[in-house]
């Protein structure tokens, strides 16, 4: 029988596939439950803006034609509401789109990636997938230790992950230390600033900076944002990155022709049109984030601090058991062993039933 793994190139030999929350359908099915709640894939437990199903339905009545390649609607949209040229924008089928654009467009075999340790799992995977090598530099208090990560440079690192806040650590930067560390970057080190979670900690957050505000000051910088998360159009995919023009045309090049489907166009754009949506998720976060940080104080669990819509809680032993009682309580977390956290579970901030939900579980399963 052939051995296809040889023929695979040399990074992709290493990787294994990304594991992604646990489906309710598939807990359901093997345990023979109803009822089980999710929180492990950081989804806005409101769901999206009725503006924005409203949009997507109108959209479905001509997928029978391409979509725009360009995003034309979307990126006006955006260029406007954000305060920057629409030739700064590119767009992605969900923001891990744009982070595979940047290692796509800069970085060769040998070249190095580097990132923080107990950061989004999907660095070191695009790094390897171009055969170039993943560099993890050791957190401080879990979160990114920027002087050791600038004294990391060398002339091989061409691209740069900073997470903000980061995932899954709930970790964030202010906004003089991260950009004195962009300032410090040679210019041809391209950044990444991934700001998926940009308008919980915005809301969370007063010292939480908006790096797109650097972007026409640092040629080098590259901030990623989604419509997945307080948007909640995580089934949609969409996400997109604000860069220096020159950039976004090397982007582009990679990209893939229609990447954006006509359906999540459309509701994007109708989702940011929606602003009390938005105000009504920030704030059933904040009210949820508070909730189970009060439950895991009543529990005696350590926590770390987030600006995310998750928080990550050390359960005080091995977590992967844990994870699978709670399984059996119907309840779905986020085991992160694989992030160098083995005692710690991330749970998604849900409304506030479930949250209710998971600490009751969390309280069988431990025993307290």
């Amino acid at each position: 029988m052939t051995d296809f793994t040889e023929r695979a190139a040399p990074g992709v030999r290493g990787l294994q596939p990304y594991q992604p929350g646990k489906p309710i359908e598939e807990l359901e099915r093997e345990l023979g439950i109803t009822n089980a709640v999710k929180l492990a894939s950081n989804e806005n437990p409101l769901g999206p803006s009725p503006l924005a199903v409203e949009a997507g339905r109108k959209a479905m009545t001509d997928v029978g034609l391409y979509p725009d390649g360009n995003g034309f609607r979307l990126k006006q949209k955006l260029a406007e509401r954000i305060g920057v040229a629409m030739e700064r924008i590119t767009l992605g089928n969900g923001s891990s789109d744009i982070l595979e654009f940047v290692v796509r467009a800069f970085v060769q075999p040998g070249d190095t990636v580097l990132f923080s340790e107990h950061a989004f799992a999907i660095y070191p995977i695009l790094a390897m997938t171009v055969s170039a090598k993943p560099v993890s530099v050791p957190a401080r208090e879990w979160g990114h230790d920027l002087a050791a990560m600038a004294a990391a440079i060398t002339p091989e690192t061409k691209v740069v992950f900073v997470a903000n806040p980061n995932n899954p650590t709930g970790t964030w930067l202010r906004g003089d230390e991260l950009e004195a560390f962009i300032a410090k970057m040679p210019a041809e080190t391209v950044v990444v600033v991934d700001e998926a979670y940009f308008e919980y900690g915005r809301r969370l957050e007063s010292d939480y900076p908006d790096a797109v505000a650097w972007v026409e000051k640092y040629p080098n910088l590259v901030v990623s944002r989604t419509f997945s998360k307080c948007h909640g159009l995580a089934g949609l995919r969409v996400g997109y990155g604000i860069s220096h023009p020159g950039v976004a045309d090397l982007l582009n090049r990679v990209r893939p022709p229609f990447n954006v489907n006509s359906v999540a166009l459309a509701a994007a754009e109708a989702a940011l049109d929606d602003d009390a949506h938005l105000s009504r998720t920030l704030e059933v976060n904040a009210e949820g984030m508070k909730q189970l940080a009060a439950g895991f104080d009543t529990l005696g669990l350590s926590y770390i601090g987030s600006v995310g819509n998750f928080i990550s809680v050390n359960v005080g032993r091995e977590a992967g058991p844990v994870y699978e009682a709670l399984l059996r309580e119907g309840v779905i977390v986020r085991p992160i062993a694989g992030y160098g956290m083995p005692d710690h579970l991330r749970i998604t901030i849900g409304a506030a039933e479930q949250n209710e939900r998971v600490l009751t579980a969390l309280n069988t399963v431990l025993g307290r």
